[in-house]
């Protein structure tokens, strides 16, 4: 082969990879030295358009952290009605109603021992025999109250407060002593304070009993527990009398851990139901399934927040587009210099876009930094321990890049098309 082609060859190639070397140092340096160079020359222009994405960044971190505030709030709130519960109630069995009555197969304080026995992971347990006695108000008014028979136990698994007095214990149960603990606003009625109704008396079906505490839930749950405003609660060994019947309304079961209700509740299920006709229908409640449906509405509720606080990212990439297309108007003599000079569409392009997503990225940085500022700085000053989230601030950076992306594309494609002849003659 000519040695004069082989070394004409030689010298294309290195041409070549001379070219790309000087297209890459243009691409890694040279463009971030000329956007730089750009920011500096209007300097206050540049810090108003990344003021936008500044907010909207902040917006997207604070969103997150105030939605996840309000998810551990309401789980916290529901967990202080115990959680570890499992609710069981007799719902009927024949099928049709006069059967349903002839077939009364309603749960027995020996269904809570069952349980109790064929289950270790029972912590607490508590029967509740519903009646409703007329209570005497004092000067002729008498009332239809609720009183509930429980065991003591029943206090724990309904995560009840006894501000003043005290709740009945196993001994109490035991000797049937006829003794009641009775809701803040029952003391109030009836007696005028909570203090004043410790110590007190009154009469259920002519028998005297003596008040010993009152309680109050421990959460407001909208009024779908058992416990109404005037609710009095008395041992289960003395109701049982009143109530002429074993039969109970429901039974309480605590289990040690969250993680066992669910099996829990089935294996209650199977041995109630082993127990009695199998026609007869017993049914089940926990709390977990609310605490789910808990979490994935605050979840829901959240990215709607976000999708919100997205709208100022947008807005703030609207002036990014803005301030980009009037710095190409502003750069078009220097446009048409660098292209005479060499420049391709793509550096031309990728200078302006880098530009644009520099812009876009310092104010996603700043608004990083402001958006986590307010979370830390009540968690070191406050007792509040809000939570924080890491995600929130990849999501921001990374809309803010897209933001910078997806609106600085217009300008520096019009950029890159402009006439090299024309942008030399333009004024």
């Amino acid at each position: 082969m000519n040695p004069t082609l082989l070394t004409d060859r030689a010298r294309e190639k290195s041409f070549q990879q001379t070219l790309l070397s000087a297209r890459r140092t243009m691409l890694l340096s040279e463009i971030l030295r000329l956007a730089m160079d750009s920011f500096r020359a209007a300097k206050m222009r540049f810090a108003l358009t990344a003021l936008g994405m500044v907010i909207g960044t902040a917006s997207v971190i604070l969103v997150v952290t105030i939605g996840m505030t309000g998810k551990n709030y309401v789980q916290q709130e529901l967990e202080k009605i115990e959680t570890n519960s499992v609710e069981l109630e007799y719902a009927g069995g024949g099928a049709t109603a006069a059967e349903r009555v002839l077939y009364n197969d309603s749960l027995t304080i020996d269904d809570e021992k069952a349980v109790q026995a064929q289950l270790p992971g029972v912590r607490y347990a508590s029967p509740v025999l519903e009646m409703h006695e007329r209570i005497s108000f004092g000067e002729g008014v008498v009332k239809d109250t609720l009183v509930l028979g429980v065991s003591p136990q029943y206090q724990n698994i309904r995560n009840l407060l006894v501000p003043v007095g005290r709740f009945f214990d196993d001994e109490d149960d035991t000797a049937h002593i006829k003794c009641a603990v009775v809701t803040e606003p029952f003391a109030r009625e009836r007696f005028g304070s909570a203090d004043a109704a410790v110590g007190q008396t009154f009469e259920i079906t002519g028998m005297p009993f003596t008040i010993i505490g009152v309680f109050r839930e421990s959460f407001d749950d909208m009024g779908n527990s058992e416990i109404q405003d005037q609710t009095i609660l008395i041992p289960y060994s003395v109701a049982r009398y009143f109530a002429g019947s074993e039969d109970v309304k429901q039974i309480y079961f605590s289990m040690r851990s969250m993680d066992e209700v669910t099996d829990a509740a089935k294996e209650i299920l199977r041995i109630v139901q082993a127990r009695h006709r199998p026609d007869s229908v017993y049914r089940t409640q926990t709390l977990k399934e609310m605490l789910r449906i808990a979490g994935e509405i605050a979840n829901a509720l959240t990215a709607v927040l976000v999708l919100v606080a997205a709208v100022t990212l947008a807005v703030g990439g609207v002036g990014i587009m803005n301030i980009m297309l009037a710095n190409v108007r502003a750069r078009v003599r220097e446009i048409g210099i660098r292209k005479a000079l060499g420049a391709t569409y793509r550096e031309i392009k990728l200078q302006f876009l880098a530009e644009a997503v520099i812009i876009s990225l310092i104010g996603g940085v700043a608004g990083s930094i402001v958006g986590l500022a307010l979370p830390l700085s009540i968690r070191f000053f406050t007792d509040y321990d809000l939570p924080i989230s890491t995600w929130s601030v990849v999501i921001a950076l990374t809309s803010a890049t897209l933001v910078g992306v997806i609106f600085g594309t217009v300008p520096a494609t019009r950029a890159a098309q402009l006439d090299p002849v024309e942008a030399l003659k333009y004024e």
